[in-house]
């Protein structure tokens, strides 16, 4: 026994690793909240679980912090196997997406609640001191003083943040903690979320449902689908190679065509769409002659033009957003799907009207080849 009455794990991870969930299985009664996880976290890294409601992310995440014990499967902290050690025996503190503050508090009472809780009793100075430095990190030094209910939403998170790391943990998890933010303020607290990691060092991980908040703020995303993790990669590996229909679909917008493999000799494998249009793509995985697939083409990877090669299109609706329009358009046999129109292009080209007819084009390798599942 070590670290305040960790076992200690008979195969020692790299001592990189500040994490893992080995095998780790979740139930609940009948209910599989969780299967076969595995997932090592590296000291210093920014994890997001990324999914929607019920896939098993917060789960994974409760597991982490010793609010839920495994079914089956180890989770190791530190090195050690931690499955039976109660959460506040653990290097782990936790922001929930209500932040759990205690409104009878002040803003420094709140922060020092867990120094005020350590036995042997830290001086009463030690603790004040390790508060105002807390403040300071979260940029809310001068507010000792104030109630919680005198805080906005996006103070009450930093002051959420500020009693997480005073504990200075190893691990900090965070539970959708801007999820009641607003878009302007949850963007903002992104920027501050990034920059506090990288000033502290704490490896934290995140779970959300909100792709564009995993995206810009992630070192690695562990995407996770009915209790499962589908695939883990950076945010870069996930947008531009992934390797199911699912994954592409969460990640991003694609717009997906189905198709049938009919030949795989050369790198760049050809696809005959349901509609008789042959397309040229490179695969993710294996397939074979005569495989049904589906291929994904990101918006912004298609062309609108007046003129020239490509599939025609009406436009059926058109919305512009700034650095880029986005349209609707309708294809006789191909359906519905998105175009990104960057605002240089629309410059160019000049700008398409509902009803308008275009042409669509892009190149084969801007295509991927997936899984129709």
């Amino acid at each position: 026994m070590k670290n305040g009455g960790y076992a200690e794990d008979p195969n020692p991870a790299d001592d990189k690793t500040i994490a893992e969930l080995r095998g780790v299985t979740k139930r609940f009664g009948d209910v599989l909240a969780a299967s076969d996880l595995n997932i090592s976290i590296s000291e210093g890294e920014f994890l997001s679980f990324l999914g929607p409601s019920g896939c098993g992310k917060t789960t994974a995440l409760r597991m982490l912090a010793g609010f839920e014990a495994p079914t089956e499967g180890e989770v190791f902290l530190d090195g050690a196997l931690v499955n039976s050690l109660e959460p506040h025996h653990r290097p782990v503190n936790m922001v929930f997406q209500q932040y759990a503050l205690f409104p009878h508090m002040t803003v420094a009472q709140n922060i020092g609640y867990g120094l005020r809780q350590r036995r042997p009793r830290l001086p009463k100075a030690q603790i004040a001191e390790k508060v105002e430095k807390a403040l300071d990190v979260v940029r809310l030094g001068g507010f000792e003083d104030r109630k919680i209910w005198e805080m906005s939403g996006g103070q009450q998170q930093r002051v959420a943040l500020a009693r997480a790391i005073i504990n200075e943990p190893k691990l900090l998890l965070l539970d959708e903690p801007m999820a009641a933010l607003d878009r302007k303020l949850r963007k903002e607290m992104q920027i501050e979320l990034q920059d506090l990691q990288r000033q502290l060092g704490i490896t934290f991980v995140l779970v959300t449902h909100d792709q564009e908040e995993a995206l810009s703020m992630s070192d690695r995303i562990c995407i996770m689908r009915e209790g499962r993790i589908v695939q883990t990669g950076s945010p870069q590996e996930l947008y531009d190679r992934p390797t199911s229909r699912y994954v592409a679909d969460f990640v991003g917008t694609s717009n997906f065509f189905n198709g049938t493999v009919t030949d795989t000799s050369q790198p760049l494998y050809t696809v005959v769409l349901d509609n008789g249009l042959q397309v040229q793509a490179p695969p993710v995985g294996k397939f074979s002659d005569g495989q049904e697939v589906c291929i994904s083409v990101r918006p912004e990877q298609m062309k609108l033009h007046r003129n020239g090669e490509g599939q025609s299109v009406h436009i059926q609706n058109r919305i512009f957003l700034g650095e880029h329009t986005e349209y609707l358009v309708r294809h006789e046999t191909l359906g519905d799907f998105l175009v990104l129109s960057p605002r240089q292009s629309e410059m160019n080209e000049g700008p398409f009207s509902v009803g308008d007819m275009a042409q669509v084009s892009w190149e084969p390798g801007t295509t991927l080849i997936l899984d129709r599942k």
